[in-house]
């Protein structure tokens, strides 16, 4: 069984200094915490804001917050390759689905795409109030499926912005439903490690799907022309929701790099 986790916004554990210390959880989590009826001598997985993950136990609580030692320290950080999803806006709820189950999956960082096509339009505080929600709904996923990291999840952009962010990946899957039936991901995966000499774990692969009517032909182009690895795949015969390629593609990505229970 997994252990209840816990993700520190400023506090280093490795600097402190007692053998027993609060953690300063952030006030959703404390609730959380009083939520899972967290009693002393139970662990917790603890990742702390350099990164490191901690295994602590608890001593007791105190103002709500719970007084911790540490059972075990791993300094190695996190690793691993990382999958970026540029996920077209959507209508609906459909944005807050992606990012809950994309990050039970294991992708590393959300750019949500403002798409001519996006019947969705973000501005100004609007843009904001609905980043903040997607934000916490990756950090409570995270919390919930184990994951070493909480997601990073940007604030809406263009596609021609979205597409200088990502001109070092080391390659980059446009998922197109006009795209050929040769045009696979896994080549397109295995084809960019072997040309860049870079071993899958340390790979970064961004995943592009549009929003409900899919990308135009010319943010096709951009996005093509942004990094000399950037390739158009499919996803099979199936015409996919956005909703659905938007966790399937990330996920075959991962598989391909190694994860998904391909080591």
């Amino acid at each position: 069984m997994s252990l209840p986790r816990f993700f520190l916004e400023n506090q280093v554990l490795a600097a402190e200094t007692e053998a027993v210390f609060p953690l300063r959880l952030a006030d959703d989590d404390a609730r959380h915490a009083k939520v899972l009826r967290l009693a002393a001598g139970e662990h917790i997985a603890v990742i702390d804001a350099a990164q490191d993950y901690f295994e602590c136990v608890i001593a007791d609580f105190s103002d709500g917050l719970p007084l911790v030692s540490i059972a075990r320290h791993d300094d190695g950080g996190v690793s691993g390759p990382q999958v970026v999803l540029l996920q077209g806006l959507a209508k609906g709820d459909k944005m807050e689905t992606v990012i809950r189950h994309a990050t039970e999956v294991g992708v590393a960082a959300f750019v949500p795409l403002a798409c001519a096509r996006s019947v969705v339009k973000l501005a100004g505080k609007k843009a904001a109030t609905k980043t903040e929600r997607w934000r916490a709904i990756a950090k409570s996923a995270a919390m919930q499926s184990g994951q070493l990291r909480i997601p990073e999840v940007s604030e809406p952009v263009g596609v021609r912005a979205a597409a200088e962010m990502i001109v070092g990946a080391t390659c980059v899957l446009v998922c197109w439903e006009e795209a050929p039936e040769t045009a696979r991901l896994s080549e397109a995966v295995q084809g960019a490690l072997v040309a860049t000499r870079t071993p899958a774990a340390d790979a970064r692969v961004a995943v592009v799907v549009g929003p409900e009517g899919g990308l135009t032909e010319d943010e096709v182009q951009v996005l093509l022309a942004c990094n000399p690895r950037a390739r158009l795949v499919t996803l099979g015969p199936s015409i996919l929701r956005t909703e659905t390629a938007g966790i399937v593609a990330p996920a075959l990505a991962l598989y391909e790099l190694g994860g998904m229970g391909n080591a």
